[in-house]
């Protein structure tokens, strides 16, 4: 039987043109376009295997036909074979239909041209209705989960949740006068969705949480023993105790204003947001600002392990647990809010003004009557006499009390290219305030730290100033800064995103839970209730109070647990990498030294 050996070349021109329209749906199409596009595909590419089986049919017909010029025939086993690589060339459709090929080609041409045009028309119709995309939008968003592209440092969106979960406000109708817990259904555990394929997975720590391992290390092959514990008494402020989910508090002293109360408060926000996780265990906390385990005291084989002891500041020389500071939940004396709304208030600062058009110079304001260090820097200020680039303000709390704090509003404070942080008696609160500014922090050199600080990278989150030599120093920081705009602006900006990424209150709240968490697991003793300590709930604090502590009390209040468990805590850190750590900020800080002393070298030397 003749084979036909045939080559079509407008149907390969057609099937590449169908081919280019399919990839092209699948980028630009939603999936009911995209099928409806298969499904026109389909019914032409049929109607082109149609055409020509009725081709071969009439070919068929013509049995006493002699062959077609230029068709070579092959014998083989019977049947027939399409070889669309062969010198011979067929047009789609037969003239003998009465079409000729080149009104057959434009033909299939046009129907291609008008297919995309109609699809491309419908999209652009599409674009400039947008109703039309807000109804797709609301399509995919029906269930109001949101899929997120998220850094595995950030912890999971709220939104990931599908409905509110129910929440718990204070319960104060009995408890004004009482001062008893209330036994009501605020969930004592709860079950993480960690299961859900909906849900982003559970983010990793920032880096800073590495230090928890640090801090504990001196109890890592000992323990914390009982009497280890009893001998961090002495400066204490109160023990605290968790013991089945429940605080209770032995005071032992009272500390400066609200500071132990609203720590205290602090540990009661972690239960109601953690019900059920946090283990049992007892500890010391001194609200002190400054750190009092010396670690020579301890140093040595046959030393006895120092004694546990929580307070808010470290340093080089101590072995103090640093513990989040009381004004994450409110610091009433000063009028300054919980953390959680400050920092929303703070980023909207930062808008109100660009950085460009901010004052080009070093601004602060703070009590200078608490430390030596702080009556230096006012030194540097303006005068007739010199110009150190530096706008320096005391502030009197005890007049700002009377005013109503209308010149201590923190997120209007962030209107000059640089800000000056310098310690008090010891580390300052201000800090956080300070880096959350979008503005250059100039940091003074600091003798303490807090929890998070020693995640701060010199020339990355801050700019490092001399502590005894701080108006040229100044004065350098911001002419660099001002000669160096983009520069600038990408250290503030970086110090600004660590705050409101990697500080926000529900990071806090996982330092507490890993820093409790693995402290309980050293713990060689079983805790137990103090026998002077009494029962604390959130009821008992807030209920009796009135003025600021209360509003703040209220508005820091966890209403209901944590939909995600905490962040995932990150290893320690090995020597190798914790020397490259210190070793950085070494080498930054003396490079940043070295461009100080050049500059004025040369300053002296053209006599400016």
């Amino acid at each position: 039987m003749c084979e036909y050996s045939v080559n079509f070349p407008y149907l390969s021109s057609f099937s590449l043109s169908f081919f280019f329209l399919f990839v092209l749906s699948l980028s630009l199409l939603n999936y009911f376009e995209f099928f409806l596009t298969l499904f026109l595909v389909s019914i032409l590419l049929l109607d082109s295997d149609l055409l020509l089986s009725i081709w071969f049919l009439h070919q068929s017909m013509q049995q006493q036909a002699p062959p077609m010029r230029n068709s070579p025939s092959k014998h083989g086993s019977g049947g027939h074979s399409r070889n669309f690589t062969d010198a011979t060339w067929f047009p789609l459709v037969k003239s003998g239909f009465g079409i000729s090929p080149n009104r057959s080609y434009a033909l299939f041409s046009l129907l291609i041209l008008l297919i995309v045009g109609a699809f491309i028309s419908t999209r652009l119709l599409l674009l400039d209705d947008p109703t039309v995309l807000l109804i797709e939008k609301e399509a995919v968003t029906t269930t109001k989960t949101k899929t997120h592209t998220i850094s595995p440092k950030y912890p999971r969106p709220s939104a990931v949740i599908t409905q509110n979960p129910p929440e718990f406000t204070l319960h104060c109708s009995a408890n004004e006068t009482t001062g008893t817990c209330p036994r009501y259904n605020y969930p004592t555990t709860t079950s993480y969705r960690e299961d859900d394929s909906k849900l982003p997975p559970t983010a990793t720590c920032p880096d800073y949480f590495r230090w928890i391992h640090e801090d504990l290390r001196p109890w890592a092959k000992t323990g914390i023993t009982r009497e280890a514990l009893e001998r961090a008494k002495k400066t204490a402020n109160f023990r605290l105790a968790i013991v089945g989910g429940k605080v209770y508090v032995e005071k032992f002293q009272d500390a400066f204003q609200t500071r132990d109360v609203f720590t205290i408060w602090g540990f009661l926000q972690l239960l109601r947001k953690y019900p059920g996780k946090i283990p049992d265990l007892e500890l010391m906390f001194d609200c002190v600002d400054w750190p009092v385990v010396k670690a020579a005291e301890f140093a040595g084989v046959n030393a006895p392990s120092p004694p546990p002891l929580f307070r808010y500041c470290g340093n080089e020389e101590t072995l103090d647990l640093v513990f989040p500071d009381w004004s994450f939940w409110g610091w009433s004396e000063v009028n300054i809010k919980p953390w959680e709304s400050l920092l929303k208030e703070l980023k909207e600062g930062n808008q109100r003004t660009n950085w460009i058009n901010r004052e080009p110079y070093a601004y602060w304001k703070g009590n200078p009557m608490v430390a030596e260090t702080r009556l230096d820097l006012m030194k540097c200020n303006v005068s007739e006499e010199h110009e150190w680039n530096a706008r320096l303000y005391a502030q009197d709390w005890i007049r700002e009390s009377k005013e109503g704090y209308k010149q201590s509003d923190l997120a209007s404070q962030c209107h000059h290219r640089y800000k000056i942080y310098i310690e008090g008696s010891a580390w300052s609160v201000s800090e956080k305030y300070i880096l959350a500014c979008d503005s250059v922090t100039l940091l003074v050199k600091p003798h303490y730290y807090d929890f998070f600080t020693r995640g701060l990278l010199p020339a990355h989150h801050y700019w490092p100033v001399k502590e005894h030599d701080k108006c040229r120093s100044i004065k350098f920081a911001v002419h660099w800064g001002n000669s160096h705009i983009q520069k600038a602006q990408d250290i503030g900006k970086a110090a600004s995103e660590f705050i409101q990424q990697e500080l926000k209150m529900d990071y806090v709240y996982d330092y507490m839970y890993h820093l409790l968490t693995e402290y309980s697991k050293l713990l060689r003793f079983k805790p137990e209730i103090p026998r002077n300590a009494v029962e604390i709930c959130s009821e008992t604090m807030a209920c009796p109070r009135g003025g600021n502590e209360r509003k703040f009390m209220t508005e820091s209040l966890v209403k209901h647990p944590a939909e995600t468990g905490p962040c995932a805590m990150p290893p320690p850190y090995d020597p190798a990498s914790f020397y490259a750590v210190v070793n950085r900020k070494r080498s930054t800080a003396m490079r940043i030294q070295q461009w100080e002393t050049k500059y004025w070298s040369k300053q002296n030397q053209t006599g400016s």
